[in-house]
C-alpha cells in the first residue's frame, strides 16, 4: 500500500507533552492555523529578500553599467539556481523528510545578500544573486509540505494562505529598495539579512513540528491514496499541461516584474521611484489575489478556477502594451488579480496527481516553472536590446493563451470542501 506523505496525520491519543505548544497539540483533522501562518510569515521573509534582487535592476544597472541581456543573465542566474534545485530537494524529501532544512536554508540567502552588499564585480554579483536562489530552493518544497499537513484536508485554502505570504514578500520588495536601499546605497542591502535570522528562528520552531507530525505518523498505519481512475499517461499528459500553465503564468509576471520600470521609464519618461511605485501595484495586486484561488478551487473545482484566471487574463494583457500611464497601472493590478489565483490550484491539482509526492511536485511547480522564466527573462532581454521594451510587451501579451489547454484536463472533484 502506498503511503499519502501529505495527507494529515492523525493526532496522538495521549496528552501532549508539556513542551508542546498548542500548535502541535491540535487534532490534525484540524486546520493548524498557528503552523500556517508562522510558515506564510516566514515566506513573506523569504521573498521579501527574494524580491530584492529585481527590485535592484535600475541602480545596478548604473552601477555595473549594466545592458539588458546582462540583467536578463542576472534573473536567469537567481532563478536557475532557484528552480533547478527545488525539484532535487522536494524529491529527497519524499524519501527521506527534513524538518530543519529551512532553517538551514535561511544560511544561503543571508551569504547571498551579505556578498551582494559588497559585490564589486559583475561575476561576484552573479555569485550572489545565485546563493540568494539556492537559499529559495531550499526553502520552498518543504515549506509546502508543511502548509499540506497543516491543513485539516483544506488544501486550497492551505496552499493560499501559505502562497499569499510569499506574493506579500515580493510585493514588500520593491518599498524596501525604494525606501531603504536606493536612499542609503547598495550596501543597504545587508541590513536585510536581519530578516534571514529572523526567518531562521522561525523555521526552527517550524522544524520541530515537523518532527514531531513525522513521529506521530510513523506510529500509525499507512493510509490509502485516492485512486482518480487515471491512467499513467492521462496524468502524465495533466502534469505538463500544468507546467505549461505555471510557465505561461510565471513568463509574463516575469515579464512585469524584471522589465516595468525600464519599460515605464522608457515610454513615460516616470523616474525610478514612481516605476517601482508601478512596480509595487502589480506585485501587491498578485499578494491579493493569490489568496482567493484556493478556497475557491476547494469549493468549486480547480478545472474551473484556472479557465477564469489564466484565458480570463488574456483581454487584458493584450490591451497593456497600447494603455496610457493611468490605464497602465490599472492593468497591471487587475492582471496580477486573475493571475494570482492560479498558482494555488496548479500546485494542488498536481498534488493530487500525485500523491505521496508533496515535495517533488512542490519543487517542479515552485522551481521548475520559474527556472523556465528565468531563460525567458534572458530572452525577453536580449530581445529588448534588439528591438524595445515596448515590443516586449506586445510579444508577452498573448501568453495567457495557454489557458486554453484547460479544456484537456480532467475534473477532479474535491473531497474536502472549506
Amino acid at each position: 500500500m502506498l503511503r499519502d506523505d501529505s495527507a494529515p496525520a492523525p493526532a496522538l491519543a495521549a496528552a501532549p507533552a508539556p513542551s508542546q505548544t498548542p500548535a502541535m497539540a491540535t487534532p490534525a483533522s484540524q486546520t493548524v492555523y498557528p503552523v500556517l501562518f508562522a510558515i506564510s510569515f516566514c515566506h513573506v521573509l523569504n521573498d521579501m529578500m527574494q524580491a530584492l534582487v529585481p527590485a535592484l535592476y535600475p541602480l545596478l544597472k548604473d552601477a555595473f553599467d549594466l545592458d539588458f541581456a546582462q540583467i536578463g543573465y542576472i534573473t536567469l542566474t537567481w532563478q536557475l539556481t532557484a528552480s533547478l534545485l527545488q525539484p532535487v530537494v522536494g524529491a529527497a524529501a519524499d524519501k527521506r523528510p527534513m524538518p530543519y532544512s529551512l532553517a538551514f536554508g535561511m544560511i544561503f540567502t543571508l551569504a547571498g545578500l551579505l556578498l551582494a552588499a559588497s559585490a564589486e564585480s559583475y561575476a561576484i554579483l552573479l555569485v550572489a544573486v545565485g546563493l540568494i536562489g539556492a537559499g529559495s530552493a531550499i526553502f520552498h518544497p518543504e515549506s509546502s509540505r508543511i502548509a499540506r499537513m497543516a491543513s485539516g484536508g483544506r488544501y486550497g485554502l492551505a496552499q493560499s494562505i501559505f502562497q499569499v505570504g510569499g506574493n506579500l514578500g515580493s510585493a514588500i520588495g520593491p518599498l524596501m529598495a525604494a525606501f531603504i536601499i536606493v536612499p542609503f546605497g547598495r550596501h543597504a542591502i545587508g541590513w536585510f539579512g536581519v530578516c534571514a535570522l529572523v526567518a531562521g528562528l522561525i523555521l526552527f520552531r517550524i522544524g520541530a513540528w515537523y518532527a514531531q507530525r513525522q513521529m506521530e505518523r510513523a506510529r500509525r498505519p499507512a493510509r490509502p491514496v485516492r485512486d482518480l481512475g487515471l491512467s499513467q499517461r492521462a496524468v502524465a499528459l495533466s502534469i505538463a499541461i500544468l507546467i505549461v500553465l505555471s510557465f505561461s503564468k510565471s513568463f509574463y509576471t516575469t515579464s512585469i516584474s524584471s522589465f516595468l520600470q525600464f519599460y515605464l521609464i522608457d515610454r513615460f519618461a516616470v523616474d525610478a521611484r514612481t516605476a517601482q511605485m508601478f512596480l509595487f501595484l502589480f506585485t501587491g495586486s498578485v499578494a491579493a489575489g493569490t489568496f482567493f484561488g484556493g478556497p475557491i478551487g476547494d469549493r468549486i473545482g480547480r478545472k474551473a478556477v484556472l479557465w477564469g484566471s489564466v484565458l480570463g487574463a488574456l483581454p487584458f494583457t493584450l490591451a497593456l502594451p497600447y494603455a496610457n500611464l493611468f490605464w497602465t497601472g490599472v492593468l497591471v493590478v487587475v492582471i496580477g488579480l486573475i493571475l494570482a489565483s492560479t498558482f494555488s490550484v496548479i500546485l494542488v491539482y498536481a498534488q493530487e496527481l500525485l500523491p505521496g509526492k508533496t515535495g517533488l511536485v512542490a519543487g517542479i511547480f515552485l522551481g521548475l516553472a520559474f527556472g523556465l522564466s528565468g531563460v525567458g527573462a534572458a530572452a525577453l532581454g536580449k530581445l529588448a536590446d534588439m528591438t524595445s521594451i515596448s515590443f516586449v510587451y506586445s510579444v508577452c501579451s498573448v501568453l495567457p493563451a495557454a489557458g486554453i489547454l484547460v479544456m484537456f484536463l480532467p475534473d477532479i472533484r474535491n473531497e474536502v470542501r472549506s
